[in-house]
């Protein structure tokens, strides 16, 4: 999955498109992502006890992985992300990095 924890995102549709907001949470089987500030919703609670008032709890719903755009760190600039395999000297493991589209600047 190209967007990860703590990542600065858009969104780019539904009805707080061009907001932009940071990764709480991601669900990769579902492709699903929480973002704070983003997609918020209302859930009204009924009061448990006798003279207690109900509540109105306020929390990020669930946005699709496909409707968010990565802001990259290094340049500002939403832009789409690629990867970039390097492989260490010593070992013959190689670690995978995401850039960035725009200024080519590694993101992890």
């Amino acid at each position: 999955m190209k967007i990860k924890k703590g990542d600065k995102v858009k969104l780019l549709a539904g009805k707080d498109s061009e907001k932009t907001g940071k990764v709480l949470q991601v669900f990769p089987k579902e492709g699903r992502a929480s973002v704070e500030g983003l997609n918020i919703l209302i859930k009204h609670l009924r009061p448990q006890k006798r003279g207690e008032k109900g509540q109105r709890i306020e929390f990020p719903a669930l946005v699709d992985v496909s409707n968010l755009i990565l802001i990259c760190p290094k340049c500002g600039k939403s832009s789409r992300v690629s990867y970039k395999t390097v492989k260490n000297e010593g070992d013959s493991k190689s670690k995978k990095f995401r850039t960035c589209k725009k200024c080519g600047e590694t993101i992890d």
